[in-house]
């Protein structure tokens, strides 16, 4: 595969719980700054949960023209913000820098808008059949996030959605590298977005034993390979990152932020809600990432781990990256010890963070890791970000189901580069 044909990403768009924008994302994290809070008084996830990732408001006026406001989740609102922003950030006009046709969006969600489903049960409880509005289905299928951002910007290539839990955001972006490298789209929007802050999917997380609990500092509470922790925290926001192939970007004068490298998937075929306790089905997405970008053990300088603070599964994720990597650990971090965990969403959320380390030269530390669990021993990245050349670097994501999805990313193919960090300019 030539320079020209590489999968480089030009555009960025986040809406966290750390606030509206990429770049506020990755220095907030490099500081250690955590957006996990209690749930105000009022919320429906009030006494429910201890702590929660609440992203900032976006309005439907905001992302939709007022005839198509009505009745949308939050989970495509936040997907049409973060779209809007990557769009912007890479300095893309459709239409004008590329044929629509050319263009595909695959923007993901673990479950949809089940806040809205919610909502609308309740109302015909209370109200009887005609509360269900004619909206409902349009406003929270999972594909709809995708759908609406392709309808906004008139996109009209491939579009999909891919619904795997907490490994959806993951799986779109390695579907965007997929999709550049075997010559099906020039660009493409992809990413993943999840507003999963109502009581049901509280309370059922609650249940399983899977939430964060009893930490008085709910910015505490998010405790990734350290002794003490015990479950996620729940939170919502999106992510999306601009795909392109590198050869369109440089005849537009675009700058990269790194390249898609390559991507990895397995499953366990194990339990629905557990990992392998072996770590082998996360250790074969990670190796077959290596395998899809022709680089080895040795060549990767950093991992964003899944990192969701559950007692088996940062075991588990400990016990795949000593098998690829042996004894030489690369430097780890799981930034969902400050973002809380975004189900559907985190996979690209994560993704954009691994471009802006390429991109700077800077891993984020993983926060909270106060006393290390020896079974889950590492290089971790702790006190503050870690300054260095990044040559490549993984994202992982697993999800219920057994589903591992595992994304590689390296240095830009463009002549025009993105961040702080020294790099010599492509010929």
């Amino acid at each position: 595969m030539s320079a020209a044909d590489a999968a480089v990403v030009t555009g960025l768009g986040a809406v966290t719980p750390l606030g509206r924008g990429a770049p506020e994302l990755f220095d907030a994290l490099c500081h250690g700054k955590s957006g996990l809070r209690r749930p105000p008084a009022g919320h429906q996830l009030d006494g429910v949960v201890d702590s929660v990732g609440m992203a900032p408001d976006i309005t439907a006026a905001e992302v939709l023209p007022p005839s198509e406001g009505r009745l949308v989740d939050r989970f495509v609102l936040m997907a049409m913000a973060a779209a809007d922003d990557a769009i912007a950030d890479a300095g893309l006009v459709i239409g004008r820098d590329v044929d629509p046709a050319r263009v595909a969006v695959v923007v993901s969600s673990g479950a949809g808008g089940l806040t809205t489903y919610e909502a609308q049960g309740l109302e015909r409880a209370q109200r009887g059949p005609t509360a269900i509005s004619p909206y409902l289905l349009p406003g929270m299928l999972p594909n709809m996030a995708a759908a609406r951002i392709a309808i906004k910007y008139g996109i009209r290539g491939w579009s999909s959605a891919t619904a795997t839990a907490c490994a959806a955001g993951a799986h779109a972006v390695a579907e965007a590298a997929r999709l550049i490298r075997y010559g099906e789209a020039d660009v493409v929007v992809c990413g993943g977005a999840e507003s999963p802050l109502n009581a049901t999917t509280a309370l059922a997380f609650r249940h399983a034993r899977a939430l964060a609990h009893g930490f008085e500092d709910p910015e505490a509470s998010s405790r990734p390979f350290d002794r003490r922790r015990n479950g996620f925290v729940l939170s919502e926001g999106a992510g999306v990152l601009v795909v392109e192939r590198a050869g369109l970007a440089d005849s537009r004068g675009a700058a990269g932020y790194a390249d898609l490298l390559g991507w990895g998937g397995s499953t366990d075929a194990y339990r629905p809600t557990a990992p392998r306790p072996d770590g082998e089905g996360a250790a074969q997405a990670m190796r077959s990432a290596l395998a899809s970008g022709s680089l080895g053990p040795d060549d990767v300088d950093y991992v964003n781990a899944h990192g969701t603070a559950t007692k088996l599964g940062d075991v588990a994720e400990t016990k795949a990256i000593r098998a690829v990597f042996g004894d030489r650990s690369p430097a780890v971090s799981g930034t969902k010890s400050m973002t809380g965990h975004l189900l559907g969403g985190s996979g690209a959320v994560e993704a954009l963070i691994c471009a802006l380390a390429v991109a700077e030269g800077a891993l984020p530390p993983t926060g909270n890791l106060d006393d290390l669990d020896p079974a889950c021993e590492l290089d971790h990245v702790v006190g503050g970000a870690r300054r260095q050349a990044v040559r490549a670097v993984l994202s992982n994501s697993f999800a219920f189901g057994g589903h591992n999805v595992s994304l590689l990313l390296g240095a830009p193919s463009t002549r025009r580069t993105r961040g702080g960090a020294e790099r010599k300019e492509h010929a």
